[in-house]
């Protein structure tokens, strides 16, 4: 592989991981007129139809064999793990899904290897950017000195990071079946948006469309579907096909940095030494995980 094509996989991961580090101030925002799958069910039917807008072509599959898969990952990456995320949200601290969230990196790699779906074999640097990241990230999500454990919700969160460490392999496997990362994408999206639907049922779906039609909501909502959705799982699986599914969801670490880094930004909230530090060590993390 050339460095360009690597260059490209990192920016590509880069792009992603700036986009979805800001997506709390929207679900912030819409939070305050809409349910969490209200707000999860609208965002990925507007990615899924900017989706076709772009890429209009039916996708036919070669085989059940590879139909299964883009099920699993369409269940894993858009359904579970976000629906994981927002009941640990409720149970827990959101700094303790932060830093949880956060060992996606070191589940994906254990499932990578336990797959083969990746030559290349995990090196110290690897574990010692894990280390150096999560110190950074405990710094940076308990800055404030409030640290609680709830067992349920922690939990629930830690099998979330399990869920997307599955979603990145099988995005890893899609990715050697020859088809356009757009097309993968919307089919994905089309089985996550599936298995929301008996969710949805269960749960009182009924948005405010008087209050989705709003500009601040509809600008967010947009924001959510056109950006963070559509685009960035793109993005997010043009990375894991050219860098892999290790080397990708490493850029996790990243999320902690971004989330606090728009927050003193947009939100003119205060910003701790042991952020800074935090932010600091997040980011050598990083460098040392990529370090060959």
């Amino acid at each position: 592989m050339s460095e360009t094509s690597k260059a490209k996989g990192h920016v590509a991961a880069f792009i992603t991981i700036l986009i979805w580090g800001t997506t709390f101030i929207s679900t912030k925002v819409l939070l305050k007129d809409f349910t969490p799958i209200e707000i999860l069910f609208i965002r990925f039917i507007i990615g899924y139809i900017a989706l076709w807008c772009v890429r209009p072509k039916f996708m036919p599959l070669r085989g059940r064999k590879q139909e299964g898969t883009f099920l699993l990952a369409g269940l894993c990456g858009i359904c579970l793990y976000y629906l994981l995320e927002n009941i640990s949200l409720t149970l827990t601290q959101a700094s303790n899904v932060g830093v949880i969230i956060s060992t996606a990196p070191f589940f994906t790699a254990i499932l990578a290897r336990l797959s083969s779906r990746e030559k290349e074999p995990l090196g110290v640097p690897f574990f010692l950017g894990f280390v150096a990241a999560m110190a950074g990230i405990c710094l940076i999500s308990f800055s404030d000195g409030s640290a609680s454990l709830n067992p349920t919700g922690d939990f629930l969160a830690l099998l979330a990071a399990f869920i997307w460490a599955c979603y990145s392999v099988l995005t890893k496997k899609i990715s050697g079946y020859g088809y356009s990362t757009i097309e993968t994408t919307r089919r994905v999206f089309f089985y996550g948006i599936m298995f929301m639907v008996p969710v949805m049922l269960f749960s009182g779906f009924a948005p405010d469309l008087k209050a989705l039609i709003s500009p601040v909501s509809l600008g967010n909502m947009l924001f959510l579907g056109l950006g963070a959705s559509a685009l960035c799982f793109v993005t997010w699986n043009a990375a894991v096909r050219i860098l892999g599914a290790v080397r990708t969801s490493v850029y996790i670490y990243l999320v902690p940095v971004i989330t606090v880094t728009a927050s003193v930004i947009v939100l003119k909230e205060h910003v701790t030494m042991k952020s800074c530090i935090g932010m600091l060590l997040t980011l050598a993390g990083l460098w040392i995980s990529e370090h060959k």
